[in-house]
């Protein structure tokens, strides 16, 4: 598949710091870079030398994007490259499951939580996904009871003058709608009366990361319908995942940019943390009175939201509980990056990448640790032991 050009190379100024901040370069000699896989490498790929077996290494975490000081979409280089590649070179079957897990999702939400979770987890499942291509090893997330998954997408009645609309994401929708409902006691807390509408799909974010470029289109087209449809009605668009927000809100705008319809929809979505800090700046949602955790808790900021220039919000939001303690690990990447630690050949990169968070972690003495990406959560408690949750599931406990 032959990619128009979308980006132009010759932005990078080849100054390297995307290389000096990327994980997986600093794991693997296998990658070379963002720098010489991205920019550099794609004036080879405009004269037709585009086989480069190195994209295949890149985690889409975002690091270099957050790194680049001329503001070059550098990942971007990366993943509309693996998609020219796909094209002409089949990936190997466990991309496809990975990419797809949106749909596989859908499939199974008509099918009890301990029923999945036993044919994903049992050791024969296991040995057969790993001979398609996920490690063995890897953490696999466990649906969520049928019961709450309905739930979450249930029609609720109107109370308030004002609407918000959720998108849950794939990971929330299927593996923890318990966090979709925490953000849906929270907003109902701001008299919002919160919509859940069906016609959402996969952000497209592990299609992309895949290479699978035409499939992940479709359903951006899908959610750009969608996403004008409440914003022609003013409504905002919440997300509790970081990595669905930076899909919507600038993913769509670097990898169809002739897709006009779908960078301009973009600023209707807000990722929720960052919408529950308005509201309490405004004085719209109040958490004094509540109870806070007794343990000390351990924070870590998803690279994904890092990349849309969130920060540390979480932690600024709960310092608005009298009496919680939390500390911010800073550690860096976890190593999961989506599905990336869950691949073969992948698997022990996202270890070595996440060891530095591991420890820290480990050594920070808490009780609970925190993270907005689901995904991070997982390889959060496979690498250090510890339990893990949205910091919105603190916060909703928290209400009084």
């Amino acid at each position: 598949m032959d990619l128009p050009l979308r980006h132009n190379p010759d932005d990078c100024t080849a100054c390297a710091i995307c290389t000096v901040h990327c994980p997986v370069a600093g794991a693997t000699l296998k990658f070379r870079g963002p720098r010489l896989t991205g920019p550099a490498y794609e004036r080879f790929r405009l004269l037709g030398f585009g086989d480069d077996a190195a994209l295949e290494y890149c985690s889409n975490c975002k690091n270099c994007d957050i790194a680049c000081p001329s503001g070059v979409p550098v990942a971007a280089f990366t993943m509309l490259a693996r998609a020219a590649r796909s094209g002409k070179r089949k990936p190997p079957l466990g991309e496809y499951l990975t990419g797809y897990s949106g749909t596989l999702g859908e499939l199974a939400r008509f099918f009890p939580a301990f029923f999945l979770n036993f044919v994903l987890k049992n050791p024969l499942s296991r040995a057969v996904l790993d001979s398609m291509g996920l490690d063995r090893r890897a953490p696999l997330p466990s649906f969520a009871p049928l019961a709450q998954r309905r739930r979450l997408t249930k029609k609720r009645p109107g109370r308030h003058a004002r609407q918000a609309v959720l998108f849950p994401g794939c990971f929330v929708r299927f593996y923890e709608p318990r966090v979709g409902l925490d953000l849906v006691r929270l907003l109902e807390k701001a008299r919002y009366d919160v919509l859940v509408p069906k016609e959402f799909v996969c952000c497209g974010l592990p299609l992309v990361t895949a290479g699978l470029y035409g499939a992940a289109l479709a359903r951006a087209r899908v959610n750009g319908r969608e996403l004008a449809r409440w914003a022609d009605r003013g409504l905002p668009v919440i997300t509790p995942c970081p990595s669905c927000a930076l899909t919507l809100q600038q993913e769509y705008r670097d990898l169809f940019p002739e897709e006009e319809d779908l960078s301009r929809h973009g600023p209707v979505v807000s990722e929720a943390c960052a919408f529950i800090r308005a509201l309490i700046d405004d004085g719209e949602l109040s958490l004094a009175g509540g109870r806070p955790p007794r343990e000390l808790l351990a924070y870590h900021a998803p690279c994904h939201l890092r990349a849309m220039g969130g920060g540390r919000l979480a932690p600024d939001i709960l310092s608005a509980v009298p009496g919680l303690r939390l500390k911010d690990t800073d550690a860096g990447c976890c190593g999961i990056a989506g599905s990336y630690g869950l691949k073969k050949g992948k698997y022990e990169i996202g270890m070595t990448i996440g060891a530095d968070l591991f420890s820290a972690l480990k050594g920070s003495g808490a009780g609970l640790a925190l993270s907005e990406c689901g995904t991070c959560r997982v390889q959060m408690t496979h690498g250090s032991g510890l339990p893990a949750a949205h910091p919105l599931s603190v916060l909703s406990a928290c209400l009084p």
